[in-house]
C-alpha cells in the first residue's frame, strides 16, 4: 500500500511493531494502535476517506436522493448515503495462523507476535464500528474458536485468547479454511493472517470457498524481513521448524533461487486471489500496523 493514515511519522511511532511490543497488555497495544490510527485519520489530508465512511456507502443509481448526506458531500466532494443498520453491521471473522513457522523472528518480533497484535488491533477497530467479531486460531487443525459477537465482554475474551496463544505444529492452511467456510452461515468479512507456508494452490482453493459462500475476504501475508531478503552471508545449517529437517547451504548460492521462488508464490497469490475478488496484502513484521488497518477499512468500506 502507498497511502498513509496521515500525520507525521513521529505521530505514528506507537504503530511501529518493535516499539509496540514493549507496551504492556495486548489490550493496551490494541487501544494504542487504534486510537493513534483514528486520530491520524481525522487529521488526514485525504478527502473522502475516514473511519466514519465505514458507516456509509457511495451513492448508486436508483438510490433515493433524499438519503444523500450533504454534510459528507461538503467534506469529501463525493455522494454518500448513510447505510441502514442491517447494512452497517457485519460478522467479521479473524483467522490467525499459529503454526510453528509463525514463531520465527529475526528482529525481535516474531510473525506470531506481530499477527497477534494485528488481530487484536483489528478486533478493537471492528468493535469500535459495532461489528460482531469472531476469532479462530489454527495450525493443521482449528485450535481456538470464539463465535461472532459485538458484546463488550466478547472483545475482552478475544484479547485474552490472543494474549495466551500457544505456538502450534505443522502448517495446513487449506484444511481449516474449508472447515470454517462450511461453518459460516451469514455473509460477512473474513480476515486471514498467516505466513501462508503451504502450497499456494491449496490456500487459494480454501479462500475461494469463502467467496463461494458469499463472504468478502482480505489476506495479510506475513513475512519476516529476513524471509523477504535472505540476508545471510555465511554457510549455515538451515532447519525446518515444523518438520525438523536440516539443510546445509551456502547463502550466496541459494539466495537468488529462494527469492525467485518467493516472488513467484507472491505473484501467484496476487493474480489468483485478485481474480477471485480477494484483497491480498504482503506485510513484513517491520511494517507499521496502520497499513493493515487502512487495508481493512478499504475492504470494509466496499462491503454492503
Amino acid at each position: 500500500m502507498t497511502a498513509r493514515a496521515g500525520g507525521a511519522a513521529g505521530e505514528l511511532r506507537f504503530l511501529d511493531p518493535a516499539m509496540l511490543a514493549r507496551l504492556g497488555t495486548l489490550e493496551l497495544k490494541a487501544r494504542t494502535v487504534v486510537e493513534g490510527f483514528l486520530s491520524g485519520l481525522h487529521r488526514s489530508p485525504f478527502k473522502g476517506f475516514s473511519v466514519e465512511f465505514a458507516e456509509y456507502r457511495q451513492y448508486l443509481p436508483g438510490d433515493d436522493l433524499s438519503t444523500i448526506d450533504w454534510k459528507v458531500y461538503a467534506r469529501s466532494d463525493r455522494y454518500y448515503v448513510k447505510k441502514f443498520e442491517e447494512e452497517t453491521n457485519l460478522d467479521c471473522h479473524l483467522l490467525l495462523d499459529v503454526s510453528a513457522s509463525m514463531g520465527y523472528g529475526s528482529q525481535g518480533v516474531t510473525k506470531l507476535r506481530y499477527g497477534s497484535m494485528l488481530a487484536a488491533s483489528l478486533a478493537y477497530l471492528m468493535h469500535h464500528q459495532r461489528d460482531a467479531v469472531a476469532l479462530t486460531t489454527f495450525d493443521d487443525a482449528i485450535a481456538t474458536m470464539l463465535p461472532a459477537s459485538a458484546r463488550p465482554s466478547h472483545l475482552r475474551s478475544i484479547l485474552v485468547a490472543l494474549d495466551t496463544i500457544v505456538l502450534g505444529r505443522r502448517t495446513d492452511v487449506s484444511k481449516p479454511l474449508h472447515q470454517l467456510a462450511d461453518g459460516i452461515r451469514k455473509r460477512g468479512l473474513v480476515v486471514l493472517i498467516s505466513d501462508l507456508l503451504d502450497e499456494p494452490e491449496r490456500v487459494i482453493d480454501g479462500l475461494r470457498h469463502f467467496r463461494f459462500r458469499g463472504s468478502d475476504v482480505i489476506v495479510f501475508h506475513l513475512l519476516d524481513p529476513a524471509e523477504r531478503t535472505f540476508p545471510f552471508e555465511r554457510a549455515a545449517r538451515f532447519r525446518d521448524v515444523e518438520l525438523g529437517d536440516e539443510l546445509m547451504a551456502v547463502p550466496s548460492v541459494v539466495r537468488q533461487p529462494y527469492l525467485d521462488a518467493l516472488q513467484a508464490a507472491i505473484a501467484a497469490y496476487k493474480r489468483e486471489l485478485g481474480s477471485a475478488g480477494i484483497d491480498y496484502e504482503v506485510m513484513d513484521t517491520s511494517t507499521p500496523l496502520d497499513f493493515a488497518l487502512m487495508a481493512y477499512l478499504a475492504t470494509r468500506g466496499r462491503t454492503r
